[in-house]
């Protein structure tokens, strides 16, 4: 359950993940020219376009979050109590980790009947005990 989170936090940490590492990329490759005087120079270069690449891309992804979070349905958390923000017919609440559904069908369905219902069913499951023996 802890990785669980709602979708618009899933998002921002994407986001924040892309910012990290678009900034540990521009460290090291800026440190290429320290470590390789230079020769370092072409390493600097790649790191920093590489970074900047990152960079970009996070920064579209917290405004694409940020333009979701706008649109989304505001609820109160049945668990917890709070205003949570939801995208689409089913989310999780930003704090609890509660699972928020809008569709009536599904509204008192837990999280292990989500799962059994999204998966497969099993041959044994379909042969109902029959046995081929006459």
């Amino acid at each position: 359950m802890i990785f669980k989170s709602a979708k618009i936090n899933a998002f921002r940490t994407w986001g924040l993940l892309l910012t990290m590492l678009g900034m540990g990329l521009m460290v090291l490759g800026t440190a290429g020219i320290v470590f390789w005087g230079h020769a370092g120079k072409v390493f600097a270069a790649v790191g920093l376009v590489i970074g900047l690449i990152a960079m970009m891309a996070s920064l579209a992804i917290y405004f694409w979050a940020g333009m979701l979070s706008t649109s989304a349905v505001q609820v109160d958390c049945p668990e917890c109590g709070k205003l949570t923000k939801m995208l689409g017919k089913t989310d999780r609440c930003m704090f609890c980790h509660t699972i928020l559904t809008l569709d009536p069908n599904q509204a008192n369905t837990t999280s292990s009947q989500l799962k059994a219902h999204s998966t497969p069913p099993s041959p044994s499951d379909t042969d109902h005990g029959m046995s081929s023996n006459s």
